[in-house]
C-alpha cells in the first residue's frame, strides 16, 4: 500500500508544480509557526525525558522532532525573502539541522539500545 502511495505522488506533485500560485496569502500565519515551534519543544521534552529513563518511545518522538525540524527549516528557507530575510533564514536553518541530526543519530542509535 505504502508503495502504491509513493507510486502515487509522483504525477502528483508534477500537477503541484504546474497549478500552484508563485505566491499566496496566509491566514493565521503566526498560529502555524507557534504551533509547529511548540510541536518541536514538546517533542524534545518527551523525547529528554524518554531517554533519560530509557523508554523505547525516545525513538519514535526523536524521529518525529527529526521530521519537523527539517521541514521547519524548509518552509523557513523557501518562504524567506530574498536579501536579509534568506540569510538569516539560512543562519537559522543550520541549528534546526544540526538537531535534526541528532534526533536522527539518537533515533537510529536507541533502536539498536533499547530493542
Amino acid at each position: 500500500m505504502l508503495g502504491a502511495v509513493a507510486a502515487g505522488m509522483v504525477p502528483w506533485v508534477f500537477v503541484l508544480g504546474r497549478t500552484l500560485p508563485e505566491t499566496t496569502q496566509v491566514r493565521h500565519w503566526p498560529a502555524v509557526w507557534i504551533g509547529l515551534d511548540l510541536a518541536i519543544a514538546l517533542g524534545c521534552a518527551a523525547t529528554a525525558r524518554w531517554y533519560h529513563r530509557g523508554d523505547a518511545r525516545a525513538r519514535l518522538s526523536a524521529s518525529a522532532v527529526a521530521a519537523l525540524t527539517g521541514m521547519d527549516a524548509w518552509f523557513d528557507v523557501l518562504t524567506a525573502r530574498p536579501g536579509t530575510e534568506l540569510t538569516q533564514a539560512v543562519v537559522c536553518a543550520v541549528p534546526e539541522l544540526t538537531l535534526a541530526g541528532l534526533c536522527t543519530w539518537l533515533a537510529l542509535r536507541e533502536t539498536e539500545r533499547l530493542s
